[in-house]
């Protein structure tokens, strides 16, 4: 007799409605699923493709009744154009050094993760998280995943990325900063140095997650050029596409 091994089909959840964490007044949900299985990798990069984020062992997208403002979006790092405000951003934080470090929270990561919540998302779950919340936003990970510290010449740590491998490219999955070094601009500098870096994996596409156009929080994800979002199924240039709200 012949045994089939049996394969569990991936299940698909839609979460209640809560207030949107971008847009005041309007409220959001997310269909998300585990990545579980025998291939958490695979699903994970079939689904990144297909504009899904990660969140610990899950990833997630937005399913909002009667708004699309949550638009995924990539870039192609090999076309990369620097503007002259970017190229200021990268001599200005030349003096920095980045390290790949394995995915484990340290106490120093903490405090500057505490620090930037409460200056830029005071009030949000994310400011309310203790030191094994930030720890599970770290290591509770099924893929390959890496953090960037970026330290000055003192050995400081300013800035943190948090990103995952992928076959096509990275996603960069959160960053936080020092919040008292706003000369620097730290969040466009990680942005830049992960581009860098991905081209030089020789890999396409850095994943930048969803673009709010009319949100100060996301909008800036646009000012990396060329770009592409996601509309109706398909990636497609920036420029090109009309958006709808």
């Amino acid at each position: 007799m012949t045994v089939t091994a049996s394969h569990r089909p991936q299940m698909f959840y839609t979460t209640s409605p809560a207030p949107c964490p971008y847009l005041p007044g309007r409220t959001e949900r997310k269909v998300i699923t585990e990545l579980a299985g025998a291939d958490p990798v695979a699903l994970h990069d079939r689904l990144s493709r297909a504009g899904f984020r990660r969140s610990h062992g899950v990833v997630y997208a937005p399913v909002c009744a009667g708004c699309h403002a949550c638009v995924p979006i990539r870039v192609p790092v090999a076309d990369l154009v620097l503007d002259r405000t970017q190229r200021r951003v990268e001599k200005r934080n030349a003096d920095l050094i980045a390290t790949i470090v394995s995915p484990c929270a340290t106490d120093e990561q903490f405090v500057l993760f505490s620090r930037y919540q409460a200056a830029r998302h005071a009030g949000s779950d994310m400011a309310a998280m203790s030191n094994s919340d930030y720890r599970a936003m770290i290591e509770d990970t099924p893929v390959d995943t890496s953090l960037i510290e970026f330290r000055d010449p003192t050995d400081r740590l300013l800035c943190v990325a948090l990103i995952d491998q992928l076959s096509d490219g990275l996603s960069a999955v959160y960053t936080f900063y020092d919040p008292d070094l706003a000369e620097r601009s730290l969040g466009t500098n990680a942005v830049l140095w992960q581009a860098r870096y991905t081209r030089a994996c020789r890999l396409p596409y850095l994943y930048l997650g969803y673009w709010v156009r009319q949100s100060d929080k996301m909008a800036y994800k646009a000012r990396f050029r060329p770009a592409e979002i996601m509309s109706a199924g398909s990636w497609r240039p920036l420029d090109a596409t009309p958006l709808s709200t």
